[in-house]
C-alpha cells in the first residue's frame, strides 16, 4: 500500500470513529432524555411528633357471606353435603342429591321417610338391602356422598365420621373413604351391632385414617347384610381443623393474614332471602349440629346444613381476633315485607340473638350457648339492622322499633343503618350508616375523594361492601385491585369519618361461582388470593396506626399516595403506599420532614410491589401468584431523601425504619507522629 492510500484509509477510519462517537453520544442523550421525561412527583410527609391522626382500631376488616359456597363446602370443614337428607324438602319420597346408590335396583332400594328422631329435621334415609353375602357385590351395596365436588382426603390424616342408625336386625356396615371412581379404598372401618342395640336410633362414630390421597374422594356406607337400615345425620369432619372449632385451616389462615379488625356476618342478601320463608334464622342454627334443620338459601340457590351457625360465627370472630358485627333480618326480604305494626316478633328474635351472645349463662338464650360449651359471653358491640333495605316501604318504620328496643336493653351496642348518610344527613338515629359500592375501575379510582366533603357530624361511615365489578374485574384482575387500593387509601385518609371498611365477597368455591370477582378462590384442596386479596394485605398495619399528613406535588393525576406511622416488634416505622394507575413509570421522591436529624433518622427497610405485565392479568390454580406482591430490601442512601420508581399500573409500599441518629463525636485537630 502506497503512502497516499494509507493516508486516505486512515482519514476514513478517523471519520468513521468520529461519526460513531457522535451517534453514541446522541443515543445516550436520547436515553437520558427519556429517563428525564418520566413524570417526577414529590410526596412530602410530616413525621413530627404529634403530627399524625390516629386511625380507628376497626378500620379494615372482612365481610363473610354465605355465597359461592363460602361456608358450606368452604370455610366450614364438613365434608358431607346434605348430611341430614333434608335438602330435598319435607315431602317424601324426596330427592337425596348428592347422595347416590352403590349397587343396582336388584340389590338395593333407597327412599326417604319421616322417621327421624329429630323433631326439627324429620327426614331419614331407608336402605332396603335385597341381597346377602352370597348375592351382593364384593364391596357391598349402599349409598355414597361425594361432598362438595369431591372430598379432599390426604394420606396420614384422620377423619371423624358420625351418623345415626337404626335397624330391625343386626347390622354390619362398612364406613369408607374411597377414591373418586370408587376403585380404591382410602380408609375403612366397620360398625357392627346387634338388632337390640340399634332397634332405636343410635349414634355411631368411627375415626378413619387415610392410607392414600384423593382430592375428589367420597364417603361410602355399604353392607352385604340383607335387611332394612335407616340412616340419618351423617357427618365427616377432618380431625385437624383450626383449634378444633371446625374451620378449614388453609382458608382460615388466608383470612387471618389480612389481620381483620372486625368480621361482618352472615350476609348480605343471605340474611334477607328472596322470600322471608328462606331467610337466615339464627335460632335454627344453634344447638347440636344434628338437630339443626338447615335451609335453602334462595338468593344464592343452594342448601346449607347450617353447621356454620350463629355460635360458630362468634367463635370465628374470637379466634381471628376481630370484633363481630351481626347483621340480622328486619322483617324484609327481596320480595316481601313485614309491616311495622306487626314487627315485634322479629325485634324479639334480634334481642334473643344478642342475649345468646352476651347473656349470662343462666339467661334463657345464654343458657343455650352455655350448653354448647361456652359459659362466658361473647363480645358483641355492633349490630346491623337489615341489609340494603333502606328504600323498602317499611324499613324506616321497622328500623326505629328495632333501634329503640336494642338501645333500651343494650345501650352500649352500636347500631348500623342501611341508609347512606355520606351525602345528606340521615332522618333517623344511628351510630353508623352503611355504604356499598360496586363499580368500574376508573370510577372507583376517582372515588378516592368520595368522603373528602362528607360532614363530620353525626354517625360514622361503614363501607361494608366495595369492589370493582364488570369487565374491568374479570375474575379478579390487577386493574380492579389497583382501583380498590386507591379507594382504600382515600378511606384511610378519611378515617376520621370512615371507621370500618370491608371487601365483598370474601370467598368463592370455583365450582359454584355466583359472583365475580372474589378475594379468595378455592376448591376442595387448593386456594389462591386474587390481586384484590393482596391489596388488603397492604393495609394490615393501618388500623390503629397514625395517619401522617402527606402532600403530592407534581403531575400526579394518576397517582394516589399516603403515609402512616406504626409499630412492629417494638420498632417504629413509616409506611408509604402509592398507587400508579397510569401506563408510564413515575419517579417519586419522598421528603420526610419534622424529624431532628441530630436525634432521629429514617433508613430503608422493605419495599413491596404489586404489578404485572398486563393490567388484566389474573391469578389461577395453575399460576396462583402470577399477580402477587414482591418484597425486597429498600435501599436508601444515608442522609438522602428516598427516591423510587413506581412501575406503570402498580401498587407499592415502602417501609422506612425510624431510629435514633448516631451521635457524632468531635474530632481533634491535633496530630501526632510515631
Amino acid at each position: 500500500m502506497d503512502t497516499e492510500s494509507w493516508k486516505f484509509l486512515r482519514s476514513v477510519c478517523i471519520l468513521s470513529f468520529l461519526l460513531g462517537s457522535c451517534f453514541v453520544y446522541q443515543s445516550l442523550r436520547v436515553v437520558v432524555a427519556q429517563e428525564d421525561t418520566k413524570p417526577a412527583v414529590t410526596l412530602q410527609v410530616n413525621a413530627s411528633n404529634g403530627a399524625g391522626r390516629l386511625i380507628p382500631e376497626t378500620l379494615f376488616g372482612i365481610f363473610f357471606e354465605e355465597i359461592n359456597h363460602a361456608g358450606a363446602g368452604g370455610l366450614w370443614a364438613e365434608l358431607v353435603s346434605n348430611r341430614g337428607f333434608e335438602a330435598g324438602g319435607q315431602n317424601t319420597p324426596s330427592n337425596i342429591w348428592p347422595w347416590s346408590i352403590v349397587g343396582d335396583q336388584s340389590s338395593i332400594y333407597v327412599a326417604t321417610d319421616r322417621s327421624s328422631c329429630f323433631e326439627r329435621n324429620k327426614i331419614a334415609l331407608r336402605m332396603d338391602v335385597l341381597c346377602d353375602s352370597n348375592g351382593c357385590p364384593a364391596g357391598g351395596v349402599g349409598v355414597y356422598n361425594p361432598g362438595y365436588w369431591g372430598m379432599n382426603v390426604e394420606e396420614g390424616k384422620k377423619y371423624k365420621v358420625a351418623l345415626y342408625v337404626r335397624s330391625t336386625g343386626d347390622i354390619d356396615l362398612s364406613v369408607s373413604l374411597s377414591s373418586s371412581n370408587g376403585s380404591l379404598t382410602l380408609a375403612s372401618e366397620k360398625i357392627i351391632a346387634s338388632a337390640s342395640d340399634v332397634s332405636k336410633w343410635t349414634k355411631k362414630e368411627v375415626v378413619l385414617e387415610a392410607k392414600g390421597t384423593d382430592h375428589g374422594a367420597k364417603l361410602q356406607l355399604t353392607t352385604t347384610k340383607k335387611g332394612s337400615i335407616w340412616i340419618d345425620q351423617v357427618s365427616a369432619m377432618p380431625v385437624d381443623t383450626y383449634k378444633g372449632h371446625g374451620f378449614r385451616n388453609d382458608l382460615y389462615q388466608m383470612m387471618a393474614d389480612i389481620k381483620p379488625r372486625f368480621i361482618r356476618f352472615p350476609g348480605g342478601c343471605f340474611v334477607e332471602g328472596e322470600w322471608l320463608s328462606n331467610a337466615f334464622r339464627w335460632k335454627e342454627t344453634v344447638g347440636p349440629w344434628e338437630e339443626r334443620p338447615g335451609h335453602f338459601g334462595d338468593v344464592w340457590k343452594y342448601w346449607t346444613d347450617d353447621g356454620l351457625g350463629h355460635f360458630e360465627f362468634f367463635q370465628l370472630a374470637e379466634d381471628i381476633g376481630a370484633a363481630p358485627i351481626w347483621v340480622f333480618n328486619n322483617g324484609i326480604s327481596h320480595n316481601d315485607e313485614v309491616e311495622t305494626a306487626t314487627i315485634m316478633p322479629f325485634v324479639q328474635e334480634a334481642l334473643d340473638g344478642i342475649e345468646f351472645a352476651r347473656g349470662d349463662a343462666n339467661s334463657t338464650w345464654g343458657s343455650v350457648r352455655a350448653a354448647m360449651g361456652r359459659k362466658e359471653p361473647f363480645e358483641l358491640k355492633y349490630v346491623a339492622i337489615g341489609n340494603e333495605d333502606c328504600g323498602k316501604t317499611y324499613y324506616r318504620g321497622n328500623y326505629i322499633v328495632f333501634y329503640d328496643a336494642i338501645k333500651k336493653a343494650y345501650p352500649d351496642i352500636k347500631i348500623i343503618s342501611n341508609c347512606d348518610g355520606s351525602s345528606r344527613p340521615l332522618d333517623h338515629p344511628a351510630d353508623y350508616y352503611d355504604f356499598h359500592i360496586y363499580t368500574s375501575a376508573s370510577n372507583l379510582f376517582s372515588m378516592y375523594h368520595q368522603f373528602d366533603r362528607t360532614s363530620r357530624k353525626g354517625p360514622k361511615a361503614f363501607v361494608s361492601e366495595y369492589a370493582v365489578t364488570g369487565k374491568d374485574a374479570g375474575k379478579g384482575s390487577l386493574l380492579a385491585a389497583l382501583a380498590e387500593a386507591a379507594f382504600l387509601i382515600g378511606l384511610e385518609k378519611n378515617s376520621d369519618i370512615v371507621e370500618m371498611a370491608s371487601y365483598a365477597p370474601l370467598f368463592v368455591n370455583t365450582n359454584d361461582r355466583r359472583w365475580n370477582p372474589d378475594a379468595i378462590v378455592f376448591n376442595s384442596s387448593h386456594l389462591y388470593g386474587t390481586p384484590s386479596y393482596w391489596v388488603q394485605r397492604f393495609f394490615a398495619e393501618s388500623s390503629g396506626s397514625a395517619l401522617l399528613t402527606s402532600t403530592l406535588k407534581g403531575n400526579s393525576s394518576s397517582l394516589v399516595a399516603s403515609a402512616i406511622s406504626f409499630k412492629s416488634n417494638g420498632q417504629d416505622y413509616i409506611r408509604i403506599k402509592a398507587v400508579n394507575f397510569g401506563a408510564t413509570s413515575v419517579n417519586l421522591k419522598v421528603l420526610v420532614t419534622g424529624l431532628d436529624p441530630n436525634v432521629m433518622k429514617v433508613s430503608g427497610s422493605k419495599k413491596t410491589v404489586l404489578t404485572s405485565t398486563n393490567v388484566m392479568d389474573e391469578n389461577s390454580f395453575a399460576q396462583p401468584e402470577k399477580v402477587a406482591p414482591h418484597e425486597s430490601l429498600l435501599e436508601m442512601a444515608a442522609e438522602e431523601d428516598l427516591t423510587v420508581v413506581l412501575p406503570p399500573h402498580s401498587f407499592s409500599s415502602f417501609d422506612l425504619l425510624k431510629e435514633p441518629a448516631k451521635i457524632r463525636m468531635p474530632v481533634s485537630d491535633s496530630s501526632s507522629t510515631v
